[in-house]
């Protein structure tokens, strides 16, 4: 069985509707595939609507914008209530937070000479719910300044290029424990990549295991090098934690993260489930 926990509609910042990540997802021979937009759960009914007819399993789930200690992280959490108070309001500010900061976002880049408007982000932004820097770097793309989301990034939207604004987003135990209170499981995201390793040090994620009861890491991820994936595979067994492995794809908005191209053990599947069934989550939205 290949199972695939980490993907992007274009509900987010992907650029494949739910239906058609699922419809992929079968043709890439997924029996399981978690869609885990960034701080919305607005795909998810499509997305198992769409997994009934095509034979895919879709775990319902979200990746939550995080900080520890000033450094972004992401969060998973899988089988959350999706009617859960809480969790729906922190999403809320997260998501608002996002919208918030594109004026200020096209500001700066017009300053630089990029000659863009928030109204240009929202027409390449379609039906997105959940907004963020892929959304802006695709209206770059559309008026020629750049060729791809990873030249949009590089030159101008990461952290000190021209673009870059910075948002809200929730602490870290913070996170984990409104995914348990929704009933769901919280899986820290690409824990290593991108200089998260400062951060997520083996001594933090063991506090968040003892002090919030973390549920997993994800291991296997393309931004990950092989020597850190046997590091935190080793780590998360001393821990206890569910170890996951992922495509985090993005459709055409991400190069290198094809469907499938990491994927979770069925056992580990299994665990997740389990937890979510014993804290009262749903596996079905």
């Amino acid at each position: 069985m290949r199972i695939d926990l980490h993907t992007h509609s274009a509900v987010s910042d992907g650029t494949d509707s739910p239906t058609r990540l699922v419809m992929k997802a079968a043709s890439a021979g997924l029996a399981v595939v978690g869609l885990t937009d960034h701080d919305t759960f607005d795909g998810l009914a499509e997305a198992q609507a769409a997994g009934a007819r095509f034979g895919v399993r879709v775990l319902p789930g979200v990746e939550i914008s995080c900080n520890q200690d000033g450094h972004e992280v992401h969060l998973l959490g899988y089988g959350c209530r999706t009617d859960a108070p809480d969790l729906l309001a922190e999403l809320a500010r997260l998501r608002n937070s996002r919208s918030g900061r594109l004026l200020r976002m096209v500001q700066a880049l017009n300053k630089a000479g990029i000659d863009i408007t928030t109204d240009d982000v929202h027409a390449v932004a379609s039906s997105a719910s959940s907004l963020g820097r892929p959304h802006v770097a695709d209206a770059m793309i559309a008026e020629g300044y750049v060729a791809d989301r990873d030249e949009a990034f590089r030159d101008w939207l990461d952290v000190g290029r021209p673009g870059f604004v910075r948002r809200y987003s929730c602490d870290l135990a913070t996170g984990v424990d409104l995914i348990h209170r929704s009933g769901g499981a919280a899986v820290l995201a690409h824990p290593w990549a991108r200089g998260a390793d400062a951060v997520l040090t083996p001594e933090r994620i063991a506090a968040l295991v003892r002090d919030h009861q973390l549920d997993g890491l994800e291991v296997d991820h393309q931004d990950h090098t092989a020597a850190q994936r046997a590091m935190l595979f080793d780590l998360g067994g001393r821990l206890g934690l569910v170890r996951t492995g992922s495509s985090d794809y993005h459709g055409t908005g991400k190069t290198n993260h094809e469907l499938g191209c990491n994927t979770t053990r069925e056992t580990a599947h299994r665990e997740l489930c389990t937890r979510i069934q014993l804290r009262g989550g749903a596996l079905r939205r």
